[in-house]
């Protein structure tokens, strides 16, 4: 890249001297480097505390657009449910593949599988009593209305838009 950039403005520039040029060149590809290093690190950003990786699926699978948005409004919730609580969640699950959804036999039509739901844990909280501190904040309407379920280890939320309770 460097070496286009120099070739590139010896033909725009043929009476400066390469020598005085390359140190310009060298901070102007410094910078480009960082500003792509900083935009990869932001696409992977969902929320203030949340990022994309939190979310992947376990299998490996890449994440497809269409459930970009999807998961970025989840983590929207999520960081208002985290702010709430002043303190990180672990995100057990969330995007599954439908191939991993298979393979640990998730629902025909989870919300996993589009981006919409994630099993979570807080430390110093029962599945139990982080549930209650969601169902609040779904009342207040803080929180996008959606399934909740509590299970022995964790608590599934999804942002489907309706009321589902098990």
């Amino acid at each position: 890249m460097l070496a286009a950039l120099l070739l590139w403005a010896l033909l725009l520039q043929p009476d400066v001297d390469a020598n005085k040029l390359l140190p310009g060149l060298l901070i102007t590809a410094v910078g480009v480097f960082a500003w792509l290093k900083f935009r990869a690190r932001m696409d992977q950003k969902l929320s203030k505390n949340f990022t994309l990786d939190e979310f992947k699926s376990k299998d490996g699978a890449p994440t497809p657009p269409e459930v970009l948005e999807n998961l970025r409004e989840l983590a929207k919730n999520l960081q208002v449910l985290r702010d709430y609580l002043g303190k990180p969640i672990k995100i057990n699950s969330g995007y599954r593949s439908p191939a991993h959804n298979a393979k640990v036999k998730g629902a025909k039509n989870s919300m996993h599988v589009k981006g919409k739901a994630a099993d979570i844990v807080v430390q110093g909280y029962t599945p139990t009593q982080l549930a209650a501190v969601i169902f609040k904040l779904i009342e207040e309407k803080k929180i996008r209305q959606g399934g909740v379920g509590i299970y022995p280890t964790f608590v599934h939320y999804d942002t489907r838009g309706t009321k589902a309770r098990w």
